[in-house]
């Protein structure tokens, strides 16, 4: 059996909740039915040391789950009406709505809270792990809108650095300005006006090379010329 999953870097993730926001509004959720959760986690405080002098030990960090669609399934052991089961090509577990009675045996089961019983229609769901659009060939919803496969770090350094080679292969192009990193940036770099700049460089360097390809092609067809003349 294969075992389809979410991989997650906590490294990348700003807490923007783009990934709730998309799932909420593929499935027409309301915002007591989230199938996925960004939690926030952080610490620390300033210190003052004998000098005088402040700083600062302050963290915070993000993750961002939902179904886990596990190995072996609590909830599915657990369904009183075997409502519940695991897809043997893709490893996605599902509930079928036409078993479910809504009774909440997989809510208490589940020990990452992913199931919800939805009170209007009487029906326990969660995450699916957008089964239709995996087996079209397509990502979750959640995975396609996240806006943070980048490296804000990395891109900020190749721009000041002028490095438009890597910055272009850092995928630069692909920011949507979003302004999710600048607004979590403990270092209140001015990271969304800095990939700006980037990506009017990176297109300046892509037309000058356009531009240079032409050139040498139109000197190519002119000495071709002359020597046919």
């Amino acid at each position: 059996m294969a075992q389809y999953g979410f991989h997650f870097n906590g490294s990348r993730c700003t807490g923007c909740k783009t990934c709730m926001l998309a799932c909420k509004d593929y499935y027409n959720l309301s915002s007591e039915i989230p199938f996925r959760k960004v939690y926030e986690y952080g610490g620390g405080a300033w210190q003052q040391d004998a000098q005088g002098a402040w700083t600062c030990d302050s963290f915070t960090y993000y993750v961002s789950i939902s179904c886990n669609h596990c190995d072996n399934p609590m909830c599915l052991g657990k369904c009183p009406q075997g409502a519940i089961s695991k897809d043997d090509e893709t490893g996605i577990v599902s509930s079928d709505p036409e078993k479910c009675i809504g009774c909440g045996t997989c809510v208490t089961a589940c020990p990452y809270g992913a199931p919800t019983v939805d009170e209007e229609q009487k029906k326990s769901v969660k995450c699916t792990q957008c089964g239709d659009r995996v087996a079209e060939g397509k990502q979750p919803i959640c995975v396609e809108a996240c806006p943070v496969h980048l490296e804000p770090l990395y891109m900020y350094m190749y721009e000041q650095k002028g490095m438009i080679e890597e910055l272009e292969a850092a995928n630069i192009m692909d920011c949507m300005e979003c302004g999710a990193c600048a607004y979590i940036c403990p270092g209140r770099l001015h990271l969304t006006q800095t990939f700006k700049t980037g990506k009017q460089k990176v297109k300046d360097a892509a037309a000058k090379r356009k531009a240079a390809a032409e050139a040498a092609k139109a000197a190519e067809a002119a000495e071709a010329a002359k020597k046919e003349a």
